[in-house]
C-alpha cells in the first residue's frame, strides 16, 4: 500500500507544480492588469513558453509580427 501512496502523491505534486508553472510563466495569464495588461505582446519570438515542443528551435525564430 505504501508504493501506491508514493505514486499517487508524486503524481499530485507533479500536477500541482505544472499548474503553478502555467500560472506563473504562461503569457496568457496576467496577474498584474495595471502595469502589464497584455503580457503576450511583450514576448520575443525566441521565448519558449510551451513546456515541450517537437521539432521547434526557438532560438532560430525571427520576428514576423508588427509592434503594437
Amino acid at each position: 500500500l505504501i508504493p501506491l501512496f508514493v505514486i499517487i502523491g508524486s503524481g499530485g505534486v507533479g500536477a500541482g507544480l505544472y499548474l503553478m508553472r502555467l500560472a506563473m510563466f504562461n503569457p496568457d495569464v496576467s496577474w498584474d492588469k495595471k502595469n502589464n495588461p497584455e503580457p503576450w505582446n511583450k514576448m520575443a519570438p525566441s521565448d519558449q513558453y510551451k513546456f515541450y515542443s517537437v521539432n521547434v528551435d526557438y532560438s532560430r525564430l525571427k520576428k514576423d509580427r508588427p509592434d503594437f
